[in-house]
């Protein structure tokens, strides 16, 4: 069994959003941001962003730019195998803790 990496509040929370929009859909920075009901700042989720995809939790690229459009191309988000992975296993690890019964006082 692979070791369970923790994964901090803010990758589990895109983690999350991302698997809800669909495992193959793609997303936006800024959208993850409105997604996040205020948990998730916008210079916070790029540079959490950046983490994840160093992990290999998440991939993206940049969106293709047609001819006449202005603008800078906007990059786009996608969760992998092993960021599915990732969020199930912390998942269940923060149920299993969530579950242990109070001690007695």
């Amino acid at each position: 069994m692979s070791e369970l990496k923790r994964l901090s509040h803010l990758e589990y929370l895109i983690l999350q959003i991302m698997l809800a929009r669909g495992a193959s859909a793609e997303v936006y920075g800024f959208e993850l941001v409105k997604k996040s009901a205020g948990a998730l700042k916008l210079g916070t989720a790029y540079v959490t962003l950046g983490r994840m995809e160093r992990k290999g939790y998440i991939a993206s690229r940049k969106e293709k730019i047609r001819p006449g459009e202005r603008g800078r191309p906007r990059r786009l988000y996608i969760i992998t195998e092993s960021g599915e992975d990732a969020l199930r296993k912390w998942g269940a690890k923060l149920m299993s803790i969530i579950a242990i019964p109070a001690a007695p006082l």
